[in-house]
């Protein structure tokens, strides 16, 4: 045992100072070349900005000496930033699952559950189904420490094919409509007060809509900083929103307005409630939960992610859990079911209920919720795209960032186009439903690839090891909820499997076909440098050492 240790150590050694030699070379290379061109101009001030026709017909690209970078404030490396801590992580989670599920799922789900009882039963259930989920996910960032979630380790186990098909579906619809549902939310909430008797104007919602899409766009691309700040900073004010409800709720149940919580009361059914609606109001409150997986999507921006990953699951989705129970409640204290399956905007109905002349409290709050829902999609669904671009399975330009903010442009941009394109599409219920279904699906799978990973790698190193228990009742309780949600809405589910399947020939034209003519690679390469001296990008910079430290590591526990 000993003796292997010392030569795994030996080897690294070498492979570290080959990698060392040959970064050296390549700058010297690209430093001649730099200066053959001539300094000044502009394209050349980044990789791809000096096109050099290689062999096989592409563009080598020309990089900055170490001076010149830092003369126009580019740093050395080039590279995503550590910068999200465990309470900046906590935020992250927190501020995704509370987004806008909260104030538009209660009515969802007590419209399939067909009574009170039943629908804070689906949200108690919800919550224990997210955190065996989070468990799951707990094992896998810290086993397979890359940012991409589920697409990363459904790549790393299953292979390309299943790791595209889910990516397909993430960016082609999962993490649009999402951000267009929030983005509505936040609208909508915003718009109430001036239109109190009807509906906001279709065109003025979806205009404040954009509006708000494309200033974090902005703020994402600007600074991982800004964006994590904002992040933390509305976390905080959608929880006071969340709480002022409930204290507000508790104040009623203390005064003795409860009738509607007691059991003969509350399990008074206004329709008998099949399997396939239950399934369905569970897909409701599902959306509600969504976003506990999201901090696995930026895992290589944590500090630590062995320790703050697992910590901020544990931390963030029993306080969710806690908060969403609480809040139905207080719900369900203050207006009958009638009044809250006719009401549009619920806290807002909610808050002129009980708060009288501070009403307008209420839809400020939520909309500042769904602000900061708004800014969590994007800066964990941007993660996804650069991702599945490193991986080749998108294109190469959505792989590379900023050289001064070191932030992913191309990726958000990517991402705000896809939403306000959702944003004209379809209702939001329907809307849920798409993505709750293609969700749950995903979840399963990488849950599934859990399972299989256990068997595949048996001796892999693995810092957290969850009970078997745990993903098996997932699962079954994932077959459960897609089965009768199929059963129940076969066009919402087939639509969104659909959907998932157009992925195949994709990826096999776009990804698996290598050979492609040569007027394909050049006109992918000519969109690559456009988008380039656009949005100023390169690709990152790798540090070998982090990868050596994981193979070390993992082949250390093997032995």
């Amino acid at each position: 045992m000993g003796a292997a240790l010392r030569s795994l150590a030996c080897r690294l050694r070498l492979r570290w100072r080959g990698a060392a030699h040959a970064r050296s070379i390549d700058r010297a290379q690209y430093s001649e070349r730099y200066m053959r061109r001539g300094a000044g101009r502009p394209a050349a001030q980044m990789d791809g900005g000096g096109r050099k026709r290689s062999a096989s017909g592409g563009r080598e690209p020309a990089a900055m000496s170490g001076g010149e970078r830092q003369q126009d404030g580019i740093p050395e490396r080039v590279t995503l930033k550590k910068e999200i801590g465990l309470l900046s992580a906590c935020a992250i989670i927190i501020g995704n699952i509370i987004g806008s599920g909260i104030f538009i799922s209660p009515k969802g789900v007590l419209e399939h559950a067909g009574s009170v009882g039943l629908a804070l039963i689906v949200w108690m259930v919800g919550g224990g189904i997210s955190a065996l989920g989070s468990l799951c996910y707990a094992e896998l960032g810290v086993t397979i420490p890359k940012s991409g979630g589920d697409y990363s380790y459904v790549t790393e186990i299953f292979g390309g094919l299943v790791g595209f098909l889910l990516l397909w579906s993430a960016v082609l619809i999962m993490y649009p409509t999402t951000l267009a549902v929030i983005a509505l939310t936040f609208s909508n909430y915003v718009l109430q007060p001036l239109f109190p008797n009807c509906m906001p104007p279709y065109m003025a919602t979806r205009m404040l809509s954009t509006t708000c899409l494309l200033f974090l766009t902005w703020v994402n691309c600007f600074s991982v900083r800004w964006a994590t700040r904002i992040q933390d900073v509305f976390t905080v004010g959608k929880l006071l929103a969340l709480g002022l409800i409930i204290v507000v709720g508790m104040v009623q149940i203390c005064q003795g307005h409860y009738e509607g919580l007691l059991p003969q009361v509350a399990f008074q059914f206004s329709k008998t409630p099949s399997v396939g609606q239950v399934a369905l109001a569970f897909l409701q409150a599902s959306f509600a939960f969504s976003g506990w997986n999201f901090l696995n999507y930026v895992t290589e921006e944590v500090v630590n992610p062995r320790r703050n990953l697992p910590r901020a699951i544990y931390i963030s989705i029993p306080l969710v859990t806690f908060v969403y129970t609480l809040t139905n409640i207080a719900y369900f204290s203050s207006m009958s079911p009638e009044e809250l399956l006719s009401s549009n905007a619920v806290a807002v109905t909610f808050g002129e209920k009980l708060l009288g002349v501070f009403s307008t409290i209420m839809p400020i709050s939520v909309a500042l919720s769904t602000f900061g829902g708004i800014n969590g999609y994007l800066f964990t669904s941007s993660r996804l795209c650069f991702s599945g671009a490193r991986e080749g399975h998108l294109p190469s330009l959505l792989a590379m960032i900023h050289c001064k903010s070191c932030t992913p442009i191309p990726a958000l941009l990517v991402c705000c186009t896809a939403t306000i394109v959702i944003l004209c599409i379809g209702e939001t219920h329907n809307l849920i439903n798409y993505v709750s279904f293609i969700n749950y699906l995903s979840y399963g799978v990488t849950i599934a690839g859990l399972l299989f990973y256990r068997w595949k790698k048996p001796k892999l190193l693995r810092p957290i090891k969850v009970n078997l228990l745990v993903p098996i009742g997932y699962l079954l309780f994932w077959a459960f909820l897609l089965g009768f949600s199929l059963y129940s809405e076969p066009v919402v589910c087939g639509i969104g499997l659909v959907i998932m399947l157009t992925g195949v020939p994709v990826y096999f034209l776009g990804v698996y076909w290598k050979d492609k003519p040569k007027c394909i690679y050049n006109f992918t390469e000519s969109v690559t440098y456009v988008g380039q001296k656009l949005c100023f990008v390169v690709f990152p910079h790798i540090d070998p050492t982090e990868s050596l430290v994981t193979t070390a590591q993992s082949t250390k526990r093997e032995l």
